[in-house]
């Protein structure tokens, strides 16, 4: 079961901030020189504003391929807990390393925030934590104020709390494991630069975790890895079986999952090729074998989506219940005369 995270009572102690640049065009980054202290309100609504893109993600570590103490972040993150003073130092190495690894050409400047939060619980226990938020984009807003004995409107450029870019949250829990992590990257994972090259985080595979990938999995395959003249129903017939074997089993496994899910070894090879590129997308491997959890195999039914689009402008939506009826529901067939198909539902009465 996922740790219970609370952001209730939290608030931001300080913050020390930078501007970082891609390192291709010369200009290095800029750190703060002091750390930015806030009053008790401000520093509440900032937590609200800072904490609310981490909430229902799934927990991460971090790690490095031969010890933790070679991951930048885990060294500089370790500083902080250890010495809440060495924030402003610690601040500006994390900018640098950011400033490091921001080699892509498709990676933006941004402003950095690093901020220490107090007041975060984790099932019910305190725990300190370090927030990063990376910016890419700054909008104009509109500000009226008094000057000069009148009311004057002036514009600024700032950061849109609605429209931070990515997002670290590094909580002083499990350390010897790689600390609890949570994270976002609003981009996607083309590039895995926030997660993999800065953060250096690999997810804790747990069986909340498997049974929603798998499941996930599951309805990608049905819609994008089936042969393009599947018909809708197939596909979704697919992902039904899928999810159906993860509500009614106990222990997964990958070998049983295909027999159950996916009969017949041409299905099980666009399976296993489709289940390759997702693990090299989202850059972590899928476990063979793990205990289902049946919380999120129950959520995994409303992922079932079935649509069938037609050239005549048509556009029709089933729902999970219609899915599990569609054979007695639905029929498909070709009219003759008109030379063209046709799809015949069966209902009681107009809702």
């Amino acid at each position: 079961m996922p740790a219970a995270l609370n952001f209730k009572e939290a608030s931001i102690g300080a913050m020390t901030l930078a501007k970082v640049f891609a390192p291709g065009g010369g200009i290095p980054y800029q750190a703060s020189k002091a750390l930015c202290h806030f009053r008790e309100d401000e520093s509440e609504k900032l937590a609200a504003i800072f904490l609310r893109p981490f909430r229902a993600l799934d927990p991460h570590r971090l790690h490095h391929h031969s010890h933790l103490s070679g991951n930048e972040l885990y060294t500089y993150t370790q500083q902080v807990f250890n010495s809440p003073e060495s924030l402003l130092e610690a601040g500006s190495h994390i900018a640098g390393h950011l400033h490091s690894q921001s080699n892509h050409p498709n990676i933006k400047p941004g402003d950095l925030c690093v901020a220490s939060v107090n007041g975060i619980t984790l099932d019910g226990e305190p725990v300190q934590a370090l927030c990063i938020i990376k910016s890419e984009s700054q909008v104009p807003f509109l500000q009226i104020s008094m000057r000069d004995g009148d009311l004057r409107l002036t514009t600024e450029q700032g950061i849109y709390p609605e429209k931070i870019d990515k997002g670290c949250l590094i909580l002083d829990h499990e350390p010897e494991l790689g600390f609890t992590v949570y994270l976002f990257d609003k981009a996607g994972s083309g590039t895995h630069f926030w997660k993999r090259d800065f953060v250096g985080a690999v997810p804790v595979k747990d069986a909340t975790y498997l049974t929603k990938r798998y499941s996930q999995l599951a309805v990608a395959f049905a819609e994008k890895g089936l042969p393009e003249e599947s018909k809708s129903e197939e596909r979704v017939e697919v992902a039904r079986r899928a999810i159906e074997y993860l509500q009614e089993t106990e222990d997964f496994d990958l070998a049983d999952f295909q027999e159950a899910a996916l009969p017949g070894p041409s299905l099980q090879e666009q399976f296993a090729t489709f289940k390759t590129q997702y693990e090299e997308e989202t850059g972590a491997e899928l476990e063979e074998q793990f205990p289902v959890s049946k919380k999120e195999a129950k959520k995994a039914k409303k992922r079932l989506k079935s649509r069938i689009k037609l050239d005549v402008g048509v556009d029709l939506k089933f729902a999970s219940g219609f899915i599990d009826k569609s054979e007695q529901l639905l029929e498909r067939g070709f009219d003759e005369d008109k030379h063209m198909s046709y799809v015949k539902i069966f209902f009681h009465r107009e809702e």
